[in-house]
């Protein structure tokens, strides 16, 4: 993998550049579509293609449990198994195990978890992630980690951060002894843990830095957490990590946070919201979400959104959508998703070239201000 910086904004953090993985270049900043069982929900390849998406994301703790890794490299991995052209991104599932409570026992080798499918035992290691991503195929994988809860008492968060110190370095080292099953090179982001503690988190940045690895993801955000706590240790990070790797900020957010995190600093970005919220009828454009359930919209003939430049957008009305989900129609979920996949898609190109052009810092207010002035609630 390479990262090329292109442009650095003069009044805040925010950059531009490029990933080139062995699948293709990605431009930053960048959203990734959670495809966690090697789809996004509701759309085909072809489709999310479509969004202005070059990099996905899947879980390699879901994939591990089904269909299985060895099925993913039979197939060839997973590009080939999902017909992806596209670059990959795998979650090792360390979020998916801590969220696992009742069904878990960490200790300083690894995670003895339980199924939440079917309650078979199993036990993660760092070195058996590795073998477990190298399986599967992603362009860049992650360790396991451990995300301690948002409010979690100090001695908590210090373990977590030792263990994913320790779980990095073990992965960095297995890394180095193999090779990625379909022949081309796979690049490992480590996690900085910490919680909201400033401390915790430089000195677990610090530690992580010293792996020279090809980029670093801030993890344990957006899980409890205010907004403005998220946005101030972003910014912690962005000021330690280093300038020339691509910095990946894990699970969020809304529109609004990953504008506020480009400009603290931040390249990558995956969250589910756009294609939960889709599944559940509710649209963002740049004048806020739209709750395609709201009687108000039957006889609303207007495109679905005139600002987003995609096929559920340019072809179809707010009346014709709202009819779809008050009938439950699978094609409602399906358009939905399109279009708030390329809204997302067309944010953060929107914030690339405003970074490049040198106007990034008049537009971002404007574009809050319309975001938030306008909500449809049901």
């Amino acid at each position: 993998m390479q990262f090329t910086l292109e442009q650095s904004d003069t009044k805040s953090k925010a950059r531009a550049g490029r990933i080139q993985t062995a699948h293709g270049e990605v431009l930053t900043p960048a959203f990734m579509p959670v495809g966690t069982l090697g789809t996004v929900k509701a759309l085909t390849a072809r489709d999310v293609w479509e969004t202005g998406a070059r990099m996905v994301l899947a879980n390699a703790y879901h994939l591990y449990l089904r269909p299985g890794t060895e099925v993913i490299a039979k197939a060839g991995g997973i590009h080939r198994f999902a017909n992806w052209n596209g670059s990959v991104l795998t979650d090792s599932g360390g979020y998916q195990v801590y969220s696992l409570a009742d069904l878990r026992k960490t200790t300083y080798d690894g995670v003895h978890f339980k199924s939440h499918l079917d309650g078979s035992a199993h036990y993660f290691t760092a070195e058996k992630v590795i073998e477990i991503e190298r399986a599967i195929g992603a362009d860049i994988i992650m360790p396991l980690d451990e995300c301690p809860p948002s409010k979690a008492e100090p001695e908590i968060i210090a373990q977590a951060v030792r263990r994913t110190i320790a779980w990095a370095q073990r992965s960095m080292e297995h890394l180095a002894k193999t090779n990625c099953d379909h022949g081309y090179p796979q690049s490992l982001f480590p996690i900085v843990q910490g919680g909201t503690d400033r401390t915790m988190r430089e000195a677990c940045a610090s530690k992580l830095i010293e792996l020279s690895a090809d980029g670093y993801a801030i993890g344990g955000l957006a899980v409890g957490e205010p907004n403005e706590t998220m946005y101030e240790v972003t910014d912690w990070m962005t000021d330690i990590l280093p300038v020339e790797k691509p910095r990946y900020l894990m699970g969020v957010g809304t529109p609004l946070d990953l504008l506020e995190s480009i400009e603290r600093g931040v390249d990558m970005f995956d969250c589910v919201l756009p294609t939960r919220n889709a599944r559940n009828g509710q649209l963002f454009t740049r004048r806020g979400k739209l709750n395609m359930r709201n009687s108000k919209w039957k006889q609303d003939f207007s495109p679905i959104d005139e600002e987003t430049d995609s096929y559920a957008s340019r072809n179809f009305s707010k009346a014709y959508l709202a009819h779809l989900f008050n009938t439950n129609e699978i094609l409602g979920l399906m358009l939905a998703t399109m279009h708030n996949v390329a809204f997302y898609e067309q944010l953060v190109r929107e914030a690339r070239e405003r970074i490049l052009d040198g106007s990034f810092n008049e537009w971002l207010p404007a574009f809050r201000n319309q975001y938030s002035a306008s909500d449809d609630n049901p």
